[in-house]
């Protein structure tokens, strides 16, 4: 049986095309959201603002959205892929345990100073805002964190696996000290308008490495 195009006149095609421009529509406004988050918080969206920016009428991003929490929380998620994306999915080309540990770190340096957002890690910013605030927006930052440094630590123990961290290190701890590093960097980068604070957390970074090494 040969294959056919589905005509866009068609049911078929009509609901597919519609179902294309709604994704175009959605991705557009999670895009300038995670831009307007990083900057501004979470707080600073709605979907009237986004709406007037990008032209789009308020009640189709209510169909697409709902409501300003579930707005915030797709916003959330579009920050985790792009974070995905830039820091994590690199680093596992790497050979597991220290090489990799390594290419985790620098990426995420370079993901903060090369502002894939404009306001810094989205997370850093989001998971200051809401620290203190119960509710789906904390929990669904709080997730993004755990996973994280939850990797960094897992990724820890794979090169203490292989012999080269210590075997009386804790992956935990090593985590902690080298995600704290990173999130000092973005902080102070932000507050100082200097870019040497990311020289001096790859100092930090080498010797706490080499203070975990075997």
């Amino acid at each position: 049986m040969s294959e056919q195009l589905v005509d866009d006149t068609s049911p078929e095609g009509v609901t597919d095309g519609r179902v294309r421009r709604g994704d175009r529509t959605r991705r557009v406004v999670l895009r300038r959201a995670v831009d307007v988050a990083s900057v501004e918080g979470l707080e600073g969206l709605s979907i009237g603002r986004l709406a007037g920016e990008l032209s789009i009428s308020k009640s189709g991003l209510i169909a697409h959205f709902g409501t300003k929490e579930q707005l915030q929380l797709a916003t959330i998620r579009a920050a985790r892929a792009i974070f995905v994306h830039s820091v994590i999915e690199p680093a596992l080309e790497s050979t597991q345990g220290m090489a990799r540990l390594r290419r985790l770190l620098e990426a995420w340096l370079e993901y903060s100073c090369d502002r894939r957002f404009p306001g810094g890690c989205f997370f850093s910013r989001a998971a200051h805002e809401y620290a203190a605030r119960p509710g789906a927006i904390r929990d669904a930052i709080a997730a993004v964190d755990e996973e994280w440094v939850g990797l960094i630590a897992a990724t820890v123990a794979e090169a203490q696996a292989v012999g080269e961290v210590r075997a009386d290190a804790d992956p935990a701890l090593v985590a902690f000290d080298l995600v704290s590093y990173l999130d000092s960097a973005n902080l102070r980068s932000l507050l100082l308008g200097t870019d040497d604070v990311y020289d001096q957390a790859r100092v930090a970074v080498e010797r706490r490495l080499a203070d975990a090494a075997s």
